[in-house]
């Protein structure tokens, strides 16, 4: 599966998005820089077919089908769109998430569920105050119980601190379950991974496979890359 972007735009005079071009697949993680509070949303919601772009063209497997496009991608921690309320607990936030995927979202199915990923431990605790890694994990998982989901799109993980080799980490560790993931963050992110990929070449085939050169930094093209 292969989602384009092509010169998409969204606002007067792509005040909200101005031209992007980007692609995400299956099996690879894509990074496309966005700034300003807006951008990333509006980018996460177009390329997870959620929003009509004013210009330019969506496709996927080179055939323009939005619904097909939200069946199969799902659209994780965007701003003021999907992202948990902050003082809701773990515990809350997976029991919500598994009765959307249709799986059993009792006290004791979320917690069988949580002990799964190791993240019983933090059950109790608000979704605003667990650590950047471990939310990042905790929703992609989440997303991907959903039927039928074959990509993620990620908002702005950045947004929430930490290290962005981390959930850039986890992010290709995604791709390499084979689905599509593309992920939406500031250009100091941007900066950061690709220093460390750069630092990995210089320490030659050692380095870690989460920086390999391959595809350790593909960026969008166009207004916001």
């Amino acid at each position: 599966m292969r989602i384009e972007l092509r010169d998409v735009s969204k606002g007067r005079d792509g005040q909200a998005l101005g031209a992007t071009t980007v692609g995400y697949e299956s099996g690879r993680a894509t990074l496309a820089r966005a700034e300003t509070e807006q951008r990333p949303t509006v980018l996460g919601l177009i390329a997870s077919g959620r929003m009509r772009p004013d210009s330019g063209a969506v496709t996927i497997d080179g055939k323009a089908d939005a619904s097909a496009i939200r069946r199969r991608i799902a659209l994780v921690d965007a701003p003021d769109v999907c992202d948990p309320a902050p003082n809701v607990t773990v515990a809350g936030v997976a029991a919500e998430e598994l009765m959307f995927a249709g799986v059993p979202s009792n006290p004791v199915s979320v917690s069988r569920w949580l002990a799964q990923l190791d993240l019983e431990h933090v059950a109790r605790t608000p979704i605003a105050n667990v650590e950047p890694q471990t939310r990042l994990r905790l929703l992609t998982e989440l997303a991907l119980l959903r039927e039928g989901v074959e990509g993620l799109v990620i908002v702005s993980p950045d947004r929430h601190g930490g290290d962005p080799t981390e959930w850039w980490g986890l992010a290709k560790q995604l791709a390499d379950r084979g689905f599509a993931v593309l992920v939406i963050a500031g250009d100091a992110s941007a900066a950061a991974i690709g220093a460390a990929a750069m630092i990995a070449r210089m320490h030659g085939p050692d380095s870690p496979e989460e920086f390999d050169d391959a595809d350790t930094l593909p960026l969008a093209e166009g207004g916001i890359a």
